[in-house]
């Protein structure tokens, strides 16, 4: 039921939640419909071997294998480098594979995650992660087989991480001197990697040179409807390719799908830095209301995503977002509407927000430059009226 003081018409609806909104595009909808397929299963169908083999190629990696979602690539990756139960993964405290999988690495692989707090660009110190290692056969405790980071960073706002913390993380893990001798496997999550490449202005493989495995979604920021690549070494691949089938990832002629994941690499990738500046748009909006209440890092506007923090702790994020996609009589009044062409209706925004200090918006290509300016009226409306309200 809306809210009383909402209004009965249509209106016009920016749903900035998540990328995972996104819809797949024309040419998405045409090569799926005229996609060759076979069954995947028996490595049978040709568009899933092509998708696999140009991941592969844009990482310069030697294998890919496509799977339903990132969660599964995750999984895939912790179950191959942690190969046997009792082993463990160390992470981000605030990264996507400790927070938002469900546990799947312990509930299903047998695999203990340690974290180590998240910096705010996303990094975390790795002198800490050099003293949380198991160098030592301790029959007391697990084996520490993998190292997991997220790129770019979700819950650190979209943010790239450093390619020199990265070289230096992986010349600590691939040094056996650094190891006592033990072998650390890299895994990055690498769900919008190629936003990660587009702000840093280098090719994905120069992001992920030293990582044993990497995984990206097509299903994100690139609109394509279903799915993720994971990509490594074609022993890597081989097992993940075993695993898929037991966690119940092997789609048969899913060729269908795939055909939207080409042309998401070809059509949407180049196409990145669009939202990467429409996002930039909104928060400089933002950042010169010169709200008490609210905040951006304008700063560090990184890629897609944007976090709005709640200065004022009597503001919740939950509160902000309700009020954000509500239409008061007032604000009608007041002009916060569309164009006469868009129909003069009221503006609804969808944001992301939880128990967080902060909401979320996250652009894809389906958010055009009026929905920018739709998104930017809004905004600056509802964080006058807190102003006021708070004042």
């Amino acid at each position: 039921m809306p809210p009383s003081n909402s209004t009965t018409s249509a209106n016009y609806v920016v749903d900035i939640r998540s990328d995972t909104v996104s819809l797949p595009t024309k040419e998405m909808r045409q090569a799926m419909l005229e996609a060759v397929v076979g069954d995947d299963v028996y490595g049978e169908d040709p568009t899933v071997l092509q998708l696999e083999q140009t991941s592969a190629k844009l990482f310069e990696k030697e294998a890919a294998l496509f799977v339903p979602s990132g969660t599964m690539a995750n999984l895939l990756a912790i179950m191959v480098h942690c190969h046997r139960r009792g082993t463990e993964a160390i992470v981000g405290d605030i990264s996507h594979t400790f927070l938002y999988e469900q546990a799947g690495a312990a509930q299903i692989a047998g695999v203990q995650l340690a974290t180590i707090k998240n910096k705010p660009d996303g990094t975390f110190c790795l002198r800490e992660m050099q003293h949380k290692l198991r160098l030592y056969d301790d029959c007391h405790e697990p084996v520490t087989a993998l190292v997991v980071v997220e790129n770019t960073h979700n819950m650190c706002g979209g943010k790239a991480l450093p390619l020199e913390w990265l070289d230096e993380l992986a010349a600590i893990c691939k040094d056996p001197v650094k190891t006592n001798g033990k072998r650390i496997a890299l895994h990055m999550d690498g769900a919008r990697i190629f936003n990660a490449a587009t702000y840093l202005k280098v090719p994905v493989s120069r992001i992920t040179k030293d990582f044993d495995s990497v995984c990206f979604c097509l299903s994100k920021g690139l609109s394509a409807p279903v799915g993720s690549v994971l990509v490594g070494n074609k022993t890597f691949i081989n097992e993940a390719r075993r695993l898929r089938k037991v966690l119940g990832g092997g789609m048969r002629q899913c060729g269908v799908l795939a055909a939207a994941g080409l042309v998401a690499l070809e059509t949407i990738v180049p196409r990145l830095n669009e939202d990467h500046q429409r996002t930039k748009r909104i928060a400089e909006a933002l950042f010169n209301i010169h709200s008490p209440n609210i905040s951006v890092d304008l700063a560090n506007v990184h890629s897609n995503i944007l976090l709005i923090h709640m200065v004022n702790p009597k503001v919740t994020a939950d509160e902000f977002a309700k009020r954000l996609g509500t239409v008061t009589a007032q604000e009608l009044a007041d002009g916060v509407i569309t164009s006469a062409e868009d129909g003069a209706s009221g503006i609804v925004l969808k944001v992301s927000a939880r128990d967080w200090a902060y909401a979320r918006i996250v652009l894809y290509h389906q958010i055009t430059d009026k929905d920018v300016e739709y998104t930017i009226k809004k905004f600056e409306y509802v964080v006058k009226e807190f102003d006021r309200q708070l004042a």
